[in-house]
């Protein structure tokens, strides 16, 4: 660390998770609770049983796929605010796969096939943005947020509408979710005792480590590079601009969509009202963290998946209401939105004007 300048984005990140902590202590201490109580229950609440961290884990995996995602289309120079609404549509179309599977058909074949029908639908999410986009110059930034408003809504009518997703109600108390998905459409655990996380953490990392891959050492993520870089020069380069642009953010809604499909095939295997419970933008938070190096997606959503478990019984055990760990995170991006900007504007070296 010594050899670190201020502005390396290492220190500027380590900072940033200083002040949000101390943001966070302070929420806390006017909610009653001291620093030891609050690291206490953090600590119980991520690490203290095998549930809570095969919990974590499974968020974790959410996590990456999300930031993976938004690495991608970041790199094309495109920021998708969207993985709310293309995990939503994942879980929507999971769900519908999940629900119908035959009975008899292997669970390999049953979970890749309800996992690629999330996949397709959180790209097709994500393509309107991208049409938009590219035919008619809209931000993305504003067609993906204002998407992820629809994707929520679209949840709450497959709930609630018997027509569609939701269970059969055999009462006036029957709850306004889905049915269960067969179980062959279950993600496997891994087998650990006591311990629920699923095959949903390795997924995540071997995808995340083909990105890294993909994005450093093929020429899709050269092209990628270069749009995000020049989109003008790329094309007097013969890069195809609007397609990569285009595959680029339809591939992040992809990798969202998968992680909706990950929730609703993780237990209670069911598609309810704010099952997605904001994983889509602590995805975002992770990914603008991150600065486009998977190394640090797979460090940071590990962070953030304990983090979201912690927050739970931190308001069971401290007293503290677990949107606090939200406010830590929206403490992060402003500091590290400040950041980037500040490390953008180093001080160039002043030239001698030759007289």
């Amino acid at each position: 660390m010594a050899g670190l300048h201020a502005r390396h984005p290492l220190v500027v990140a380590l900072a940033a998770m200083v002040i949000a902590a101390l943001v966070g202590f302070v929420l806390a201490a006017a909610a009653g609770a001291g620093p030891v109580d609050v690291v206490d229950a953090l600590i119980e609440g991520t690490l203290g049983s095998p549930f809570a961290i095969g919990t974590s884990l499974n968020n974790a995996a959410l996590l990456m796929l999300v930031a993976a995602g938004f690495t991608i289309a970041y790199r094309a120079g495109l920021v998708n605010v969207g993985g709310e609404g293309q995990l939503c549509l994942g879980g929507i179309a999971a769900t519908a796969v999940g629900v119908a599977m035959p009975e008899g058909i292997p669970m390999p074949i049953a979970v890749l096939v309800t996992l690629t029908a999330a996949a397709l639908a959180g790209a097709g999410w994500a393509a309107i943005a991208a049409w938009l986009r590219v035919k008619r110059g809209t931000s993305e930034i504003i067609t993906t947020l204002l998407l992820n408003f629809v994707g929520l809504a679209l949840v709450v009518l497959m709930v609630h509408e018997p027509s569609l997703l939701r269970q059969p109600m055999t009462s006036s108390e029957t709850l306004p979710q889905s049915e269960p998905l067969a179980a062959s459409a279950h993600l496997p655990l891994l087998g650990l005792a006591k311990n629920p996380a699923t095959i949903a953490i390795v997924l995540a990392v071997i995808l995340v480590a083909a990105v890294g891959i993909m994005l450093r050492h093929s020429a899709v993520g050269l092209r990628l590079s270069a749009v995000g870089l020049s989109g003008p020069a790329s094309a007097r380069l013969g890069v195809q601009v609007d397609r990569t642009a285009f595959l680029g953010l339809t591939t992040a809604g992809a990798f969202a969509g998968l992680g909706g499909g990950c929730l609703v095939m993780t237990a209670p295997f069911i598609l309810a009202d704010g099952f997605s419970s904001g994983f889509g933008f602590a995805g975002l938070v992770v990914g603008l963290l991150a600065r486009g190096s998977m190394t640090a997606v797979a460090a940071v959503a590990v962070l953030f998946g304990f983090l979201v478990s912690g927050g739970i019984n931190l308001q069971l055990a401290a007293g503290v209401p677990s949107s606090t760990i939200t406010v830590v995170q929206s403490a992060l991006i402003i500091v590290i939105a400040g950041a980037a900007w500040w490390t953008s504007t180093a001080r160039q070296p002043a030239q001698k004007v030759a007289v």
